[in-house]
């Protein structure tokens, strides 16, 4: 290892009776000691060319030196400077006699005759200082902790704190009885800078003979951690043409060594720089911040768009001898300006369009940016500075490709222009950077040729209006409806047909375009909107290709006298007495418009004679009321006729015939049914039949209403479906089982009818037996089944079937419903292998004839044995 050139301070504490010297010093006694060594030191130490370790200028080691000078009593510092490795140097430190600790010293106050005597000051245990990362062995001795009293009584020692009985614990501790205190293990800083612990003196009995002393364990920092970046990588970007001093980014590593000793101050520099245009050395970083900036001036994103720059950071203040590296990598982007016009790639440009042709491209305009592509500072914005006043061409921009697209927006004209010289200007959507000087190769010329196509003819006037009169007759010629080819230059026929008619009213001469009518023009017709008749004709040339053009001609129909009015309402009431609100409002309707509508003219034609006899007209202002003229007149329908004449020139009239309904009024006015219908025209009798027919009506339905209700009652009745006498349930025989013969027909049928009715079972309470039955063993239990509807007299009859068994649980399943499909433990039924008819013991089954007549048959077969 390489040897440098350490200063050491070594602190020595004295006991009453050791003499200490240093070199250059010469002996001194304790007393002398302090002012000579700090005499020797301020001399020496300013001309030393290292530092002590953890001291940061000869100024800091003597301003440190005197305050703890100033401070304690009996320490002398003893300096040298060693011409060794560091290794070595520290195990020398390491490896030197360990200092005593005493307790301080218990003073009592008191008085001589010589007056009171000086007390010297207690220790100011100074820290221990521990290097990190020590190869051992371990343990190695620290201090010595020793109390005055150990000569006169036995003194245990102990050590407390972290370190020692508290976690981390086991890395200190001391023999209880020689004072001296150990480390056992390695130190880390960058795990624990310091220790804290206290000094403990006891006698054999435990009993405290000296006050805890505080002792200060500081572990010495060793450059054992290099710096690390916070990234890897770093991305940074500075734009193109910037000053020499531009900040680029800033790069940051630390070191997790003490950053107050040089083994934690980091310093930055530049390794490398790729690529090394224009400059090797574009950029330079901070030693002690990291930022990078710009050094010279010339960064173009066209010739660089990016630098790669390596940077190193080392500790132990950037030294490269000592200090420990680590690297990262910056990467600079140089973001673009507007610093490059587009520039047109020819001077001039040419294309062709066809007349009369819209959103055509004529030719594209090629341009050249070498900023960066698809920015602003390079799309191109193209304009039109001269040769088309008309405004008939624009240019587009193509997003992908940047070119220019001349479009055509309006349509031009072969016969206009044949021919257009138009110049071209491209500039950047964004504006160029400050010095920058446009091009003149940013403006160009477009000429453009207009293709001659074969144009439709066109009508002048389109659409046409013409006025005439309505009714005009058929053959009537109405205009010249003639269109025009606009190819002057060459010389083509223009024919012509009709294209729309809607009524077929008029038609056209083929050659030149002469409108005549075919039929009357009617201006009261469904095809004439608002007195406007519109039809379409076609008119085409003979070019190749050929080519037609529509126009409309419209024709406003004056209107003319010539439809009657026509009465309004066609119908009314009235009442058969004269009233003063007894009236009919009537008015009249007329296709025709003005002036040949109203006002109308009302009256009553003097045939026949009853009309002006019985009723009178008299006029209003937009209408008429027709009302009796006599007080009475009788019920009935009545056709009154009245002539109806318009304000036209000359007028029209037409005879309209209203029916008026007389009838009897109540107080209202309004006229009653039987008026009505007396009015309707019916006579007494048919009124009277009318009103039988509709009392034998209600007459049946009043008969069937009872019909069905004594249905319903007998229903209810009798529910069973068909009646006793013809009931064939006791002419089915059963002839498959053994003796009896005729007497086993003898069978109490009356036990399965259903009673006339079933109030006795019902209300009879829970737990009393039927009155045909004697039961002689315990009344079963039944569950409740729920009762489910069932339609008609069949669903009655289960229905009450149900009801009987469900509340009356003792009875026989004779006229019950049973569920003969349950299967598994707990039925509520008995066990039947209790039977055993294979048993050949006799049997008393006398107990048979006390169960009732149902069980009689049963008795008389197996009970009394007579019969066997």
């Amino acid at each position: 290892m390489s040897t440098h050139s350490y200063c050491i301070v070594l602190p020595v504490c004295q006991t009453d009776n050791l003499q200490m010297s240093a070199p250059g010093l010469g002996g001194c006694r304790p007393e002398e000691c302090r002012s000579n060594a700090q005499a020797a030191w301020e001399q020496r130490a300013a001309s030393w060319p290292c530092l002590p370790l953890g001291f940061r200028s000869p100024r800091h080691i003597r301003d440190t030196l005197t305050e703890c000078l100033s401070c304690v009593d009996d320490m002398i510092y003893l300096a040298f400077s060693l011409q060794v490795g560091i290794e070595e140097m520290l195990s020398r430190v390491w490896e030197s006699q360990p200092r005593v600790i005493k307790f301080p010293r218990k003073h009592q106050r008191g008085s001589s005759v010589n007056g009171l005597r000086r007390q010297k000051r207690d220790w100011v245990i100074p820290p221990i200082n521990v290097p990190e990362n020590s190869r051992g062995p371990f343990p190695h001795m620290l201090v010595r902790i020793r109390s005055d009293q150990d000569k006169d009584v036995g003194i245990r020692y102990s050590i407390t704190g972290a370190g020692a009985d508290q976690p981390p614990s086991g890395i200190y501790n001391i023999d209880p009885i020689s004072g001296n205190m150990f480390v056992t293990q390695p130190l880390d800083r960058e795990e624990r800078a310091s220790f804290h612990l206290r000094a403990h003196a006891v006698d054999m009995n435990g009993n405290q003979v000296e006050n805890p002393i505080d002792l200060y364990i500081y572990v010495i920092d060793m450059n054992d951690n290099r710096p690390e970046f916070q990234n890897q990588v770093y991305n940074g970007s500075v734009a193109e043409g910037s000053k020499p001093g531009s900040s680029v980014m800033q790069v940051t590593a630390t070191d997790s060594d003490d950053s107050t000793t040089a083994n934690g101050m980091v310093r930055y520099r530049i390794l490398s720089q790729s690529p090394h245009s224009p400059i090797p050395n574009m950029f330079t970083i901070n030693s002690e911040t990291g930022d990078i900036v710009t050094v010279a001036a010339g960064l173009d994103r066209e010739k660089v768009s990016q630098y790669t720059i390596i940077v190193q950071a080392t500790d132990m203040e950037g030294n490269l001898n000592f200090g420990l590296s680590n690297t990262a990598t910056a990467l600079i982007s140089i973001t673009d300006i507007n610093d490059n016009p587009p520039e047109l790639t020819v001077r001039t440009f040419s294309g062709e369009v066809p007349e009369n042709k819209v959103n055509v491209v004529v030719t594209n305009l090629t341009v050249v940016d070498r900023d960066q592509p698809h920015s602003p500072n390079w799309n191109a914005v193209y304009r039109i500075v001269s040769g088309d006043p008309s405004g008939h061409f624009t240019i587009r921009t193509n997003p992908i490709t940047n070119e220019g697209m001349l479009t055509v927006v309006k349509p031009v004209d072969f016969e206009m222009n044949r021919a257009f010289m138009l110049t071209v200007v491209v500039s950047n959507q964004a504006h160029l950077a400050s010095g920058i000087q446009s091009s003149l190769q940013s403006t160009a010329g477009v000429t453009i040729s207009v293709q001659d196509v074969n144009e439709p003819p066109v009508f002048p006037v389109n659409p046409k209006m013409i006025r005439f009169e309505e009714g005009v007759p058929a053959g009537t010629t109405l205009t010249v409806f003639a269109a025009q080819d606009p190819d002057h230059f060459i010389h083509q026929i223009v024919r012509y047909s009709k294209l729309s008619d809607p009524a077929n009213w008029l038609k056209i001469n083929r050659t030149n375009g002469q409108i005549t009518t075919m039929a009357l023009l009617d201006r009261e017709s469904i095809y004439v909107k608002n007195n406007v008749y519109e039809a379409t004709f076609l008119a085409f040339d003979n070019g190749s290709p050929q080519a037609s053009g529509t126009g409309t001609l419209q024709i406003y129909l004056i209107d003319v006298n010539d439809n009657a009015p026509v009465l309004i309402p066609r119908e009314a009431q009235v009442c058969e007495r004269a009233r003063p609100n007894s009236r009919i409002n009537i008015t009249a309707s007329d296709a025709d418009a003005d002036p040949n509508v109203g006002p109308f003219v009302f009256e009553l034609p003097s045939f026949p004679s009853s009309v002006r006899r019985n009723w009178t007209i008299s006029r209003l202002s937009d209408y008429a009321q027709l009302r009796l003229r006599i007080p009475y007149l009788d019920a009935g329908m009545y056709e009154i006729p009245i002539i109806v004449s318009d304000s036209g020139n000359p007028p029209l009239s037409n005879r309209s015939v209203i029916r008026v309904k007389v009838c009897p009024c109540d107080d209202n006015g309004d006229c009653s049914a039987t008026g009505a219908v007396a009015a309707a025209g019916l006579g007494t009798g048919a009124i009277i039949a009318i009103l039988i027919c509709i009392i034998v009506l209600l007459s049946m339905v009043l008969l069937f209403v009872v019909w069905m209700k004594r249905r319903e009652k007998e229903r209810q009745a009798k529910p069973l479906l068909i009646d006793p006498e013809d009931d064939v349930r006791d002419n089915i025989l059963k002839y498959d089982e053994e003796g009896g013969g005729e007497e086993d027909q003898d069978y109490d049928l009356s036990q399965l009818q259903q009673p006339e009715s079933l109030d006795h079972i019902i209300n009879k309470p829970a737990g009393v037996r039927r009155v045909d039955e004697r039961p002689v063993i315990t009344e079963s239990q039944y569950p409740v089944r729920p009762s489910l509807p069932h339609p008609g007299d069949i669903g009655d009859f289960i229905n009450d079937g149900l009801r009987a068994a469900d509340n009356d649980p003792t009875a026989p399943p004779y006229d019950s419903l049973l569920v003969f499909d349950y299967e598994g433990s707990g039925s509520t039924a008995g066990s039947v292998s209790s039977l055993n008819s294979t048993s050949s013991g006799d049997q008393d089954y006398d107990y048979l004839n006390d169960w009732g007549p149902r069980f009689k048959k049963l008795a008389d077969l197996y009970g009394g044995g007579d019969d066997d």
